[in-house]
């Protein structure tokens, strides 16, 4: 796709589930688009389905009406194994609570999208990828450390190279320095910023912290399951915390 294009389309998109006899509306009838390398902060209080419309545009979900559209593909109602070829190739995800294998050291972490999606078969790419891209987050001293041996910090880290292994056009965060300290957080947040700048990646973070929102191209705010607000701003200049 051209520089500009759009990478990932929201049409109509609804949430709903059921809650005894009646049904709970999580979203309703959401519409956008944000192209390719735009910087996107969905925010909203707790309950405003900002997490689930998250996963919805990374195919963890699928929606009760409307639907997603990634570079073009339309995922939301793909078979499993095609969904997750497509997720695999298009969209790196950084959870809030890491996710780590525990049982895989830092370079086994992020090697491991990678071994998943890709026939290198000796891993002689992902590998040099993998030790790249954990210099570029300052932990090529702990590659060969399990994630019980790692801070909060370094552990979001590592799940951020994690998350660019494959350099995906889109990358999903929710709440990705929810659980990090000021000093951890702003680190946090600058590598993500760095990492889509220098790489063109489309970002899209949920958050309920207006500061970290500050630093978007744009932002997106819900409200019980509808778009209150849609506004292309000024990113804020980034400082990290010391």
């Amino acid at each position: 796709m051209t520089e500009g294009s759009t990478m990932i389309e929201v049409e109509g998109l609804s949430k709903s589930i059921r809650n005894g006899a009646r049904t709970v509306d999580i979203l309703k009838g959401i519409s956008f688009a944000v192209p390719r390398g735009q910087f996107v902060a969905i925010m909203g209080s707790s309950g405003s389905g900002k997490s689930t419309l998250l996963g919805l545009l990374a195919g963890l979900d699928s929606p009760s009406a409307g639907e997603v559209r990634l570079n073009g593909t339309a995922i939301s109602y793909l078979p499993e194994d095609q969904l997750a070829k497509v997720r695999g190739k298009t969209v790196g995800f950084v959870f809030q609570s890491y996710q780590l294998v525990p049982t895989l050291t830092a370079l086994e972490n992020v090697l491991l999208p990678y071994e998943l999606n890709t026939e290198d078969a000796n891993n002689q790419e992902g590998q040099k990828r993998a030790r790249e891209l954990l210099n570029s987050v300052g932990l090529s001293d702990r590659l060969d450390h399990y994630p019980v041996q790692l801070s909060g910090g370094e552990q979001q880290r590592v799940a951020l190279a994690r998350a660019f292994i494959l350099r995906p056009p889109i990358v999903l965060a929710d709440e990705p320095t929810g659980n990090l300290d000021t000093t951890n957080g702003s680190h946090v947040l600058e590598l993500l910023l760095h990492l889509n700048r220098s790489l063109g990646t489309t970002l899209v973070l949920v958050t309920h912290d207006p500061v970290l929102a500050g630093y978007a191209d744009r932002r997106i705010v819900l409200r019980d399951g509808a778009v209150i607000s849609d506004e292309i701003q000024q990113p804020a200049s980034f400082m990290v915390a010391t």
